[in-house]
Order: structure tokens, then sequence, then C-alpha cells
């Protein structure tokens, strides 16, 4: 598969087997979002990976397309930016992000990343020392589902579930987004 139908594929999933992701895959998926490429290469954000998919479940919230429990992730990563370090960037987050979920699904490890979730629960649960801030949560798992990208309608960005409860992730089209071409 060519790059650019990579990352078509490479979409938000949120049911999963219930076959637990090899610690190597994880491992993996976090040195690709250690070597990603950050500003001033301030290397500053951590990660922590959760193999017990149950002390985290109970803190996603409630959506469209929620798993039932035998469709929960059987892992997640919590990505963190330690604030205590100079030069501390949500992009470096963002940047980190897109190669670990590449790296993920690489092996065909679906991702969502999750940031509509409780941090104040979740930085309690992690034991979070202090400076170090919960940015996302990534839900990792083999995916039962399809999930393709679709036109926007309306100009909505929801995503929704088509008739065989794979996810659509609207999308803006390349006349809407490239402004020019000089």
């Amino acid at each position: 598969m060519d790059m650019l139908e990579f990352l078509r594929t490479r979409r938000t999933y949120r049911r999963f087997e219930q076959r637990p992701v090899a610690p190597e895959i994880l491992t993996e998926a976090v040195d690709a979002a250690r070597i990603a490429s950050c500003g001033a290469n301030r290397q500053t954000v951590r990660y922590i990976v959760v193999q017990s998919a149950d002390a985290v479940a109970a803190y996603l919230p409630p959506e469209q397309g929620q798993p039932k429990p035998d469709e929960l992730p059987t892992a997640f990563i919590a990505v963190l930016q330690d604030d205590n370090l100079p030069g501390a960037s949500d992009v470096d987050v963002g940047l980190a992000l897109g190669s670990l979920t590449a790296a993920a699904w690489a092996h065909g490890v679906g991702s969502c990343i999750m940031g509509a979730i409780d941090r104040p629960a979740l930085t309690r649960l992690l034991a979070l020392p202090d400076g170090v801030r919960l940015c996302y949560m990534v839900a990792l798992g083999y995916p039962t589902h399809a999930s393709k990208l679709v036109e926007m309608q309306d100009g909505s960005v929801k995503y929704y579930l088509d008739e065989n409860r794979g996810y659509c992730v609207p999308k803006r089209s390349m006349d809407e987004v490239l402004l020019k071409t000089l």
C-alpha cells in the first residue's frame, strides 16, 4: 500500500478484538513517537503504556459508537507533556501522536486519540508527578470495524456510523483546504 492509502486507512477505531497487543508493538509505537520531529529538539513529551485496559476504560467518554465490554481497547498509551522542561510544545505532542499511531497501524493495530477524557481522574490514576500534564490517551487494539474517510456534508466534522457500524470520518475537500499554489 502506498503512503497516502496507509494514511487514509489509519483512522479512528473504537471497537476492538479482545486480543492483547504485543508489548514489543507498544514499545515500537512509543519509540516512533520518541524519534518524531519536534521543535528545537527539546524532547519534552513523555509516555505511559497501560496494558490493563480495565484500569482506564472507566474514564472513557460516552459517545456514539462507545465500545461494549467485549469491544474495549486492549491497551492505552498516555501522552504527556513535561512542563518542567524548557520549550514544552503541544505541537511536539501532535507530531508524536502521528508517529505513534502510524507505527501501531503498520502492525494492524488501530487507535483512537482521545482528548475528551477525565484528565483529573486519569492524572490521579496514573500518579503523574507535578509538572507532568496528561495531553491525550490513545486507545489501541485490533479493530473489529471499518473506518473510512468520507466527504464532509453540510460542514459537519462529526464522525458517524454507516449501515455496518463502520466509522465514517468526514474531511474537508482539497479545494477547501488548499487555498492556492504559487
